[in-house]
């Protein structure tokens, strides 16, 4: 190990310099510059510290400490082998230790090493955490971030000694990820926050590590860590990192409803899993579903059962006559999502609170106005229209041809493409006889339509359980398309990409529970776009569960009641937290299913306007074996691509 580690060394010191026009200045005058101990550096790292404005000198593992040469801070890089059997190395960082002139960081190796020179101990594992999806949590914040790990050594937390504490856990194994200095700006973690293409989550820790340089550079003594995510913040009654459990006694569960296109069993599968959920905190359920030809309907599941239509009179008599202190209206597909809407202002009066996504959050990703001004501040290029007037003068920004969707609508009803006026003004009518609002966007028409499946909770800790390609290019309605997961045709940096953004935006917009975000991706370059955020269980979630086996509609029930992820246990384990994302070594494919025989007057063309009444799944090892039995499986004359 000694040997490796002095091979991947860099041989001599090497300076990287940012970009001029980006570079920090030191109060003297030079570049902010920071001293890097090499015992195996990823080139990331390097990218992560330049484009941060600083110079990096990269010295070869067994160079003394301090540095000769002026400089603001110490970083010690990641690599290969046993830290104790690197000494000399552990002997140079505690001279900077004990020095203290210069904030210090670490990462894997490089924490294990910074944890021996502070006087603690290491030890081996019995298998190592390797992967990228290993959940770790920040004991200053409670946030849970997905990491991504390839170690065989640990730190042992009972051996640091005073004033060093933990920084992460692993929430699996409860494992140390992570120590800091209480007093002094020292700190390290074992995962990986510069991982590319991904996850990056944590890459964050390079901007607090780079502002405490500064600063302390700028004040001339060493300035204290500023965390995101300290105790003296507070998200959604979440405060010093402990969460606050919502407490209700009775929850009213706006069910499924009648059968259409585009709500279906999937949210007969969604209320059921809330259901059960509640039942299993304890909680008094009621369901208004007039549907008795569902599961969620069943006797012996929720507490009380009204088959009633699901609108605003009916649920606002409910409420009165049974007195519930809570209610869920993302279970229920669309037609629940628009009765909580139009019932919000009555909530508070009649002593209701909304568990899960704020009716807000619901507004402004259903809201074409709201939503579009949202997505404007990621550079989407939208508008939204009231009249026929306001919508010919979006277009003469955006140029055609363009796509028409119709605000609060299901299955994508009233939406099209637009080539010219004439088609713009019938789309339109259409739009507005079914809404009051249309969204106008640029026609992406031919780009790849990607789905994923988000999870957060009111801790702020986010996941993206599935990621889903669309066979079909972008132009047909998602349920009337195939739909493969986890994606075929994407790379590891393409996936990355559309992630961050997935979390960065479900984030901004604060959902608590599930919902799926939907992208239009150029083939032939990077360049992407927000298509859609769906503030609720949808089709797509129904899909997904199934396809992973994480149980989506269950484990959104739970977080409405304001317990964290990483409390929630994996439902397959049973050991393993729920904050984690799964990786498919499989193949599902999803292939809608028509009956348009019944409707002689329906066009079979498909396009942006959902006609499919149904749909199977499939399992296989490859996309070919799972494509073949979804085939065979939509009817049994067809045979596949071919007869064996």
């Amino acid at each position: 190990m000694f040997v490796l580690t002095k091979t991947v060394s860099t041989k001599e010191p090497r300076l990287y310099k940012p970009h001029p026009d980006k570079a920090i200045k030191h109060p003297s005058g030079r570049t902010l510059r920071i001293v890097v101990l090499d015992v195996g550096m990823k080139f990331n790292q390097i990218r992560c510290f330049t484009k941060r404005g600083v110079e990096l000198k990269v010295l070869p593992w067994n160079s003394p400490l301090p540095d000769p040469e002026p400089h603001d801070g110490l970083f010690i890089s990641n690599g290969p082998g046993d830290p104790s059997t690197l000494s000399s190395v552990v002997e140079h960082i505690r001279n900077a230790i004990n020095e203290a002139k210069y904030p210090i960081f670490g990462i894997c190796l490089g924490h294990q090493l910074l944890s021996l020179a502070a006087g603690a101990k290491t030890e081996k594992m019995k298998f190592g955490n390797r992967g990228h999806n290993i959940p770790c949590t920040d004991l200053i914040s409670g946030r849970c971030y997905i990491t991504s790990q390839n170690h065989g050594y640990a730190v042992v937390a009972d051996s640091l000694p005073h004033p060093w504490k933990e920084f992460f856990v692993n929430a699996n194994d409860g494992s140390n990820e992570g120590i800091y200095h209480s007093k002094l700006p020292f700190f390290s973690v074992q995962f990986h926050p510069e991982s590319n293409p991904g996850p990056r989550d944590t890459e964050f820790l390079f901007d607090v590590f780079v502002d405490v340089v500064k600063r302390s550079a700028e004040s001339g003594k060493l300035a204290e860590v500023k965390m995101p995510g300290t105790p003296k913040t507070q998200v959604n009654g979440i405060t010093n990192g402990v969460s606050q459990r919502v407490n209700v006694q009775k929850c009213l569960v706006l069910g499924s409803g009648g059968l259409s296109i585009g709500q279906a069993g999937e949210f007969d599968y969604s209320g059921s899993q809330a259901i059960k959920a509640l039942k299993e905190e304890g909680i008094y359920t009621i369901l208004i579903n007039p549907n008795i030809a569902t599961i969620q309907t069943s006797k012996g599941l929720a507490d009380k059962v009204y088959f009633l239509p699901v609108t605003p009179e009916f649920v606002r008599k409910v409420i009165k006559h049974e007195r519930p202190d809570s209610i869920y209206v993302t279970f229920g597909g669309q037609t629940a999502l628009n009765v909580g809407v139009q019932l919000k202002d009555e909530f508070e009066g009649l002593g209701v609170k909304v568990l899960g996504t704020p009716i807000s959050t619901i507004i402004t990703t259903e809201d074409r106005e709201f939503f579009a001004q949202s997505m404007a501040q990621i550079n989407e290029k939208s508008a939204s229209a009231s009249n026929m007037d306001e919508a010919l003068a979006a277009v003469s920004d955006i140029g055609y041809p363009v796509i028409v969707r119709a605000a609060y609508a299901l299955g994508g009803l009233g939406s099209g493409f637009a080539y010219n006026e004439k088609d713009l003004i019938e789309l339109c009518k259409k739009a507005f006889a079914n809404s009051p609002q249309v969204l106008i966007e640029k026609s992406m028409k031919g780009w790849k339509e990607i789905e994923y499946e988000v999870v957060r909770d009111c801790q702020g800790n986010c996941i993206t359980v599935c990621n889903m390609e669309n066979f079909d290019p972008l132009g047909i309605h998602t349920g009337d398309s195939i739909v493969v997961a986890p994606s075929q045709t994407l790379s590891d940096e393409d996936y990355n990409m559309l992630r961050t953004t997935a979390v960065n935006v479900i984030t901004h917009l604060g959902v608590v529970g599930e919902c799926n975000i939907q992208y239009a991706l150029n083939p032939f370059s990077k360049e992407y776009c927000i298509i859609e955020v769906n503030a609720r269980l949808s089709r797509s979630s129904a899909l997904a569960s199934k396809a992973t086996g994480y149980p989506l509609a269950f484990i959104a029930a739970k977080l409405g009641l304001g317990i964290p992820l990483n409390e929630l246990k994996n439902k397959v384990t049973k050991l393993t937290c729920a904050c984690f994302e799964p990786s498919l070594d499989y193949v599902v494919v999803k292939i809608p299913r028509w009956d348009l025989k019944k409707f002689t007057r329906v066009s079979t063309a498909l396009s942006s306007s959902m006609k499919s009444v149904g749909e199977v799944m499939s399992i296989g090892r490859t996309f070919e074996e799972a494509i073949q039995k979804a085939i065979r499986a939509i009817d049994y004359s067809n045979m596949g691509f071919n007869e064996v």
